[in-house]
């Protein structure tokens, strides 16, 4: 194991911290919120449990880059960087877009 858990123990504390959250906005009440200062105000949203259920499901597949990267990290493959570089850069618009998406999915009167 030697060198690659260097990266690989780090790459699963990520993937496990995304998929926390997911967890969290499955099991959350009230709206769950994408930026850290815009909270979701719980009479903008028409289903709060499918809204916040779509909002975790992001999340776990969010941390499954994570995953696919320590495992490749592990086996000491050239990819795991790229991955990682992917999905914490380029990865952040569609995570931004599938919450845009969630959002306007279950906004009361949505126009």
């Amino acid at each position: 194991m030697g060198k690659s858990a260097y990266s690989t123990v780090p790459l699963f504390v990520f993937a496990a911290i995304f998929i926390g959250i997911g967890i969290y906005s499955i099991k959350k009440k009230t709206p769950m919120h994408f930026w850290s200062m815009s909270p979701v105000k719980l009479e903008e949203i028409s289903d709060v449990k499918s809204y916040n259920k779509g909002n975790g499901l992001m999340w776990i597949v969010y941390a499954s880059t994570y995953i696919l990267a320590a495992i490749f990290a592990f086996f000491g493959s050239k990819i795991a960087p790229i991955i990682i570089v992917l999905s914490s850069t380029i990865g952040l618009v569609p995570l931004i877009y599938v919450h845009h998406r969630i959002y306007k999915k279950y906004k009361i009167n949505n126009k």
